[in-house]
């Protein structure tokens, strides 16, 4: 795992870009130029420790890159490719002069990686399928600089904040595809590549791999095939994962079965795995669950008990970490657990997708009864009728809220159905923002309607849509950053290639069942763990945002978004985000704390990132 930074035709301040990737690399720095080309890598060495070293050469091709291609070794061999090191890096090298943008396709792995090609006079870069890695890029027509982080880019250009992008941040929760909170900045997506020429650094992106597709294909295998084939599929995957480093392997174990099945199959294949659990003082303890599996399997385990006695000191700092406006406040446990992790090994597997591919979420099984997304007439003027009756929800978790959102889901349409059912931030106060909504949600509206649109059941829809917003935009970049602000390197079996090639071809029975989510990894649960994880409700990081907003955040957050200069101020009006905090518009408790801490993370970005400079 590494920084990259990169450019044509402009000098980077190596110094600053030392400081602002050092986290992401601290093993190694080195710097390429030539021809009005600089590439910059720092390294975090975990496979072939001695002859890893980045840039690499071969031919005409200079590479830096971050990730791990898990499977390197059987590309080696499935291409003949005759390679001197042991490093993925030279696989990668060796595969693109062989087989161009197209050895891509064989890559089971996460990547962000730059190649510089000086035959062609061109830059290629390129993005991992689930867009675990991140890769920024500033483009003006005259030159081109790209880095692993928005801070990178902004410790090297005076750039200027874009606010249709910020629009988009608060009225979605996150900002989608390719867009950045800088003009000129964007983002390469996921599962996608860029051509830069050097004569004209323009990036030219070409798509190449989309889940869509995979949705759209019907695999004919009964449950019990597809129970099997799932198996193998993450023996390989974990397998992979667990072999592909020089350094120990451990793994995060919580009380889910994601975390627990990876964590019994990585067991086959490292007799002495560490384990880690973590828990928040005075919130819901998962450790119980988790030691079931430690003891079933016999694993060197760890319970590490987090508190929060200097959320006030580290809170700025861990939002600031993201370079643009993160509203994700379970950012901050994540930090937390990353920090805690770091003491005792480098490289450590997770659960990461089960939810979004095997659909653990709750709002997946109304979607697997009805496609809300095409609602009939009847339905929405009912809901639209019943609705504004009913009591406000502030338990997120009680059978009231449930029914509660679904009234709200049918009441609406198109893409307020989707932004509704899942981070539901500003969704029914969109006039509160002050700028133009149908432009800010443009790009989100293109791809929403492309695949609503699709012949797709309703619970494929929804499957696809988190895959391409939620998880890339939002959960993907929270554990990158939460894990590389210390260094430590997180793999998630679950997005592995052959897992996302294959679960999306599954009918829906086999994901949702009655009312339980994640039937088939539930099932295939039953073969590993202990029957009392088995038919836990999904729960994730218990975050008492309600209470940090009540205590001992108050009077922080409230000097943020109340002061007269406040950033929010120029998006959304002052008078109401004075009635929100004074608890006078009528929402529900945790939809308040939402809509607060979107406005404080953006304000915090400003200040830090923005004005700061990268800070």
């Amino acid at each position: 795992m590494c920084g990259i930074a990169g450019s044509i035709h402009q000098a980077l301040n190596i110094p600053r870009l030392t400081k602002d990737l050092l986290h992401r690399g601290p093993d190694k720095q080195a710097t390429f130029e030539e021809n009005n080309v600089v590439l910059h890598h720092h390294r975090l060495s975990i496979l072939d420790l001695a002859g890893g070293g980045q840039p690499m050469h071969y031919e005409h091709l200079t590479i830096i890159f971050n990730g791990e291609i898990y499977n390197h070794q059987e590309v080696r061999r499935q291409y003949n490719l005759q390679c001197i090191t042991n490093s993925d890096t030279e696989t990668i090298l060796h595969a693109y002069a062989k087989l161009g943008a197209g050895c891509l396709q064989d890559f089971d792995g996460m990547f962000a990686l730059a190649i510089y090609d000086r035959k062609n006079n061109e830059l290629f870069l390129a993005r991992d399928r689930a867009g675990k890695k991140p890769l920024f890029y500033y483009a003006d027509g005259k030159r081109f600089v790209f880095a692993s982080e928005l801070n990178a880019l902004r410790g090297q250009l005076d750039l200027d904040a874009d606010e249709a992008a910020i629009f988009q941040y608060l009225y979605s929760g996150y900002l989608f595809n390719n867009n950045s909170p800088y003009k000129q900045v964007k983002k390469i997506p996921a599962g996608s590549y860029a051509v830069v020429k050097l004569e004209s650094p323009d990036p030219v992106i070409t798509k190449w791999w989309d889940i869509h597709p995979f949705y759209r294909q019907q695999s004919s295998h009964s449950f019990e095939e597809a129970l099997q084939h799932t198996d193998t599929l993450l023996h390989t995957a974990i397998r992979r994962r667990v072999e592909s480093s020089d350094l120990e392997v451990g793994s995060f174990l919580s009380g889910g079965i994601d975390s627990g099945l990876v964590t019994a199959i990585a067991r086959e294949y490292n007799s002495s795995i560490k384990t880690f659990t973590v828990s928040f003082e005075g919130e819901y303890d998962e450790a119980p669950l988790a030691k079931l599996v430690a003891e079933k399997y016999g694993t060197v385990h760890h319970e590490i008990k987090i508190g929060f006695d200097h959320l006030l000191d580290d809170v700025e700092q861990i939002i600031a970490n993201y370079g643009l406006p993160f509203f994700d406040s379970s950012a901050i446990p994540s930090y937390y657990v990353s920090q805690a992790a770091k003491k005792h090994l480098t490289v450590i597997l997770n659960g990461d997708g089960g939810d979004e591919i095997f659909a653990g979420y709750r709002r997946y099984v109304p979607f697997a009864k009805y496609d809300f997304f095409k609602p009939k007439s009847v339905v929405r003027t009912l809901a639209k009728t019943v609705f504004p009756l009913l009591p406000v929800s502030n338990d997120k978790k009680s059978k009231y809220n449930y029914i509660y959102r679904l009234a709200d889901l049918a009441r609406k349409k198109g893409l307020d159905t989707y932004l509704s059912s899942t981070l539901d931030i500003f969704e029914d106060f969109e006039n509160m923002l002050k700028g133009d909504r149908n432009a800010a949600l443009e790009n989100i509206r293109k791809h929403f309607d492309r695949v609503a649109a699709s012949p797709l059941t309703g619970m494929q829809k929804m499957l696809n849509l988190d895959f391409d917003h939620i998880l890339e935009a939002n959960l993907l970049v929270k554990m990158d950053i939460a894990t590389m602000a210390h260094s430590l390197e997180g793999r998630s079996p679950l997005l592995s290639k052959d897992v996302l090639e294959y679960v999306p071809t599954l009918p829906d029975s086999y994901k949702v069942k009655g009312a339980q989510t994640k039937y088939l990894l539930r099932r295939l649960a039953e073969k590993y763990l202990p029957a009392e994880l088995i038919h836990q409700p999904k729960r994730g990081f218990e975050i008492p945002l309600k209470k940090w907003l009540d205590g001992e955040l108050k009077d922080l957050v409230a000097s943020y978004i109340l002061s007269a200069d406040s950033y929010s101020h120029q998006f959304v009006e002052p008078g109401f985000i004075q009635q929100l905090w004074d608890r006078k518009v009528k929402t529900g408790d945790e939809k308040r704390a939402k809509m607060l801490w979107t406005l404080f993370a953006l304000d915090v970005w400003y200040k830090r990132c923005y004005l700061g400079k990268g800070s």
